[in-house]
């Protein structure tokens, strides 16, 4: 495995599974995924950061509007356009990715935009007027962003020199460690905003940022010895428009499928509470269902998509989508708030781990800049979701504000069907 500290050339191996170093696991034929992510410094180090970053991430988002109405005296409206600031993430993201491809550093921009992360966190804990987290979201936030998207080029990196069958499966595991922070991250966040107040938890935040840098040390990855060519003879190049529409496609269909989450988040415990007079234990039952079926899932992504195709199978996962929201807004009662979030569950579970996959294989050849676009979307899609959720609860009311997301998903699943007819990816 070609991982070496930033000032040496080599590292001693890695001696930690059944005796065998890691790079003995990856050429073994009984590896499997999990041998593979506890043999490798850097699959490791990159499951305990992203879990980090989930963790820090979700533990403060459902907050920002909250602070800025009681800490910075701003309107609930004013308040509420601050998800706008994501719509510089992609911009963010892209320049990133490019230059990641140029150059090949993948760990140390990881650094440099978790350290971003962490200035801009520490920047809402002292923020004193309004306008302050509005610049640091559109600003420092949006690079924060590109640091998980470089440890998984980082990961892809690693992997494509150092093949196994179980490649995939390493992914898929990594992903649900950035899951898994995003489960816990809101009931930590909202103790620590009660417990000890919304700053302290933005301090919180602002060290699970710069804490990723650890588990990964000085770390760093070589790129594909066809990168290494194309950088040491000048002729590593930006992708053409035309190589990266499929990419942005994709991207886009993606948003539509994501954009439908904030509508839900935003209205759902709403609709549950004052329409249906659900009660509060079954509130919160109904919210944790869509996580457990997510997580269950994520396992078997890769096998599934393996026998029906992975574009096949995210246009399935969309088809859900749609199933879902209608069940928030056409079955009115718990159980088809429960049968909405089963399907839910379905969803990300396999757009979690095949969507960055499936973007990867789109640009190939610029795999920093595809990873960094791809896992910037969400932002977009937060971006979109607020503001059409908004807008549709003001003339649709609750539930038929479900069917927009519904009509989304409808939409990527046609835009994903095509896209496997035609055969875009292997």
């Amino acid at each position: 495995m070609h991982v070496e500290p930033e000032q040496q050339n080599k590292q001693p191996a890695t001696t930690d599974w059944d005796g065998m170093d890691a790079q003995s696991l990856k050429s073994s034929g009984r590896t499997t995924a999990i041998q593979q992510v506890w043999a490798s410094p850097l699959y490791r180090g990159a499951t305990l950061a992203l879990f980090l970053s989930g963790l820090g991430t979700s533990a403060s988002l459902p907050q920002i509007v909250v602070f800025l109405v009681k800490e910075l005296g701003t309107s609930m409206p004013v308040a509420g356009l601050y998800y706008l600031t994501g719509l510089t993430a992609p911009v963010a993201g892209y320049l990133v990715g490019r230059y990641s491809d140029r150059a090949g550093k993948r760990l140390s921009l990881f650094r440099l935009c978790a350290m971003a992360g962490f200035l801009g966190w520490m920047g809402f804990a002292l923020s004193n007027a309004p306008w302050m987290p509005f610049v640091i979201g559109a600003v420092v936030l949006a690079f924060s962003g590109s640091a998980t998207s470089q440890l998984f080029t980082a990961i892809h990196d690693d992997l494509n020199r150092n093949p196994a069958g179980a490649n995939e499966s390493v992914v898929a595991i990594i992903r649900m460690a950035l899951t898994a922070g995003w489960i816990v991250g809101p009931f930590i966040g909202a103790w620590l905003a009660a417990e000890t107040g919304l700053r302290t938890m933005f301090w919180a935040t602002a060290i699970c940022f710069v804490a990723q840098i650890a588990p990964l040390g000085t770390l760093s990855v070589s790129v594909s010895p066809k990168l290494k060519t194309k950088h040491a003879t000048g002729k590593a190049s930006s992708p053409s428009w035309s190589d990266m529409m499929p990419l942005l496609a994709f991207t886009g269909l993606y948003v539509l499928v994501y954009a439908g989450e904030p509508i839900k988040y935003g209205f759902l415990l709403l609709y549950m509470e004052e329409n249906l007079g659900v009660d509060p234990g079954v509130r919160g039952a109904v919210i944790g269902t869509q996580p457990l079926i997510e997580l269950l899932l994520m396992p078997f992504s890769v096998m599934l998509a393996r026998r029906i195709g992975t574009l096949w199978l995210m246009c399935i996962a969309a088809a859900c989508g749609v199933a879902a929201n209608l069940c928030f807004a056409a079955w009115p009662s718990a159980i088809g708030m429960f049968a909405g979030q089963t399907l839910m569950g379905g969803v990300w579970g396999l757009y979690m781990v095949l969507g960055l996959i499936v973007a990867q294989r789109l640009l190939p050849n610029a795999v920093a800049t595809a990873s960094a676009i791809f896992m910037s979307s969400s932002a977009l899609a937060m971006a979109l979701g607020g503001g059409v959720g908004g807008i549709g609860v003001a003339y649709l009311g609750l539930p038929n504000v479900f069917y927009l997301p519904a009509v989304f998903s409808l939409v990527a699943m046609i835009g994903l069907a095509i896209m496997a007819r035609r055969g875009v990816i292997e």
